[in-house]
């Protein structure tokens, strides 16, 4: 199983939205780089979800549910959505001073790609911020 990271501004789509919902199309993805992230998603990798913009920070896990297919929101059909839903709620956000505080998180691809919206994250890596948040999984 693979770990990733996901970004939404919370005035866009929250945490919460994705708890309310139960599941979610990820759409909207339009770089190249992440849409080749998204293809490489299967169902039951779990995901950090983070809020962007505002909060900055890591607020619960969740999982793929359906892996990559045509984004309905993409006209010409040249990208890929996946179908997430919510795990559980890190009993503490883990903020992004946080992470880029934490040695053992410098190499981490969101630090190296920050403007993309989907990137990986290391075993390693999904323990400590996993550790951060209180979540003892």
């Amino acid at each position: 199983m693979a770990h990733w990271l996901i970004k939404s501004e919370p005035v866009k789509y929250s945490w919460a939205d994705l708890v309310r919902d139960g599941e979610t199309i990820w759409d909207g993805v339009r770089n190249n780089q992440a849409a080749l992230y998204l293809k490489a998603m299967k169902v039951g990798d779990e995901l950090l979800y983070y809020h962007s913009n505002e909060g900055l920070e890591v607020v619960g896990i969740a999982k793929v549910v359906k892996e990559h297919f045509i984004d309905p929101t993409d006209p010409k059909a040249r990208f890929v959505a996946v179908s997430v839903a919510p795990v559980r709620p890190l009993p503490q956000p883990v903020s992004l001073k946080a992470m880029k505080a934490e040695p053992k998180l410098a190499g981490m691809a969101m630090f190296r790609q920050f403007r993309l919206s989907v990137t990986p994250v290391g075993d390693a890596e999904w323990a400590t911020i996993l550790a951060m948040g209180g979540d003892a999984a």
